[in-house]
């Protein structure tokens, strides 16, 4: 296989959702392996780019931006021109707000994807890499959990993923569209909003000196950001992969409870956990068990966790600590 560096230099790439945490991180990536990089950003009145604002101008400057809505089909075409390679990030990922708001969570992600798919067929893009998540699956009915684990919609966001997961399968098979899967268990790091759990602990921690939790029983298998994006970066050039899913995660469970603690430690402060009954989730929509199996993705796009968890939390701390201002840790955010 060729090397990152060969294989995306001058190469047209567009990344959708890429003003959010995974996104802005894979696009900061694209740009400095060189990668003629377009941004889709969902149109707003102030120009906000998401987290791509946080990236020097040097860097904004290699992009090309695009606005618009992914909803509507006729606003891909712009995009989608000329591209070679697309990743597809974009959506609403917000489990507790998909309780608030099924519909929006539901129309939003399946529209967009179907939208994207075709764009993509039109375009006779060379590489689609769709974006699952490990919500997929449910709670563990075994474990690791492998590509092949049975798939359980336990909130209304899971069910938005396996529609959208089933639709890029269907393309695939229907119209030889030459897309791929990634299912990314629970990516963490900088830039990540404080909607995830380990900004949650840690921007608490930092400022109330004490963290409010629901359950700490659930475990989690968590990916540092930048293997993530690895992850995907592997997947959109590993040739004779098309109608493939692939999980990317550490293979290493931890429970909510855990993960405080050792973020407690890394602090160095005596901190409480305090129960918090308002961050309970329906009792059988909760995912208990998250671990994943990654030996695939080693196998075949040759991928492995480079970051383990004390190193990635300790990075995370140090962001959060810098951009502090920008949290709103006395809230609960959905």
């Amino acid at each position: 296989m060729m090397t990152n560096d060969t294989f995306w230099q001058n190469r047209k790439v567009l990344v959708t959702g890429a003003g959010g945490f995974i996104g802005s991180h894979l696009t900061e990536q694209l740009v400095e392996l060189g990668a003629d990089v377009t941004a889709f950003i969902r149109y707003n009145a102030n120009g906000c780019r998401g987290l791509l604002s946080t990236l020097p101008c040097e860097t904004l400057n290699k992009i090309r931006f695009v606005n618009g809505d992914l909803c509507h089909a006729g606003a891909l075409d712009e995009a989608f021109e000329g591209q070679q390679t697309v990743f597809h990030l974009a959506a609403i990922i917000a489990i507790p707000y998909s309780y608030k708001n099924p519909q929006h969570v539901v129309t939003n992600n399946v529209t967009a994807t179907l939208n994207v798919l075709e764009a993509a067929k039109r375009h006779k893009v060379k590489r689609i890499v769709n974006t699952s998540s490990s919500e997929v699956y449910g709670t563990a009915q075994r474990v690791p959990i492998d590509e092949s684990h049975p798939l359980q919609a336990q909130s209304p966001y899971a069910a938005a993923k396996i529609a959208t997961d089933k639709l890029a399968q269907a393309w695939n098979l229907s119209y030889d569209l030459p897309v791929v899967t990634l299912r990314p268990f629970n990516t963490y790091g900088p830039r990540q909003s404080a909607r995830a759990i380990v900004p949650t602990i840690i921007t608490q921690a930092i400022t109330l000196k004490k963290i409010f939790l629901g359950a700490v029983h659930p475990t989690r298998d968590l990916n540092f950001v930048t293997d993530t994006v690895q992850g995907f970066l592997k997947i959109a050039q590993t040739p004779g992969i098309e109608g493939q899913t692939f999980n990317v995660g550490s293979g290493i469970e931890i429970s909510i409870g855990d993960l405080a603690d050792q973020i407690i430690k890394i602090l160095g402060n005596d901190i409480p956990i305090i129960f918090d009954a308002s961050r309970i989730r329906p009792t059988p929509s909760e995912v208990n068990r998250l671990l994943a199996d990654a030996s695939q993705a080693t196998k075949v796009l040759g991928w492995k966790p480079q970051v383990n968890l004390p190193e990635g939390l300790s990075r995370t701390i140090d962001y959060i600590n810098q951009h502090i201002g920008e949290y709103r840790p006395t809230e609960y955010s959905i």
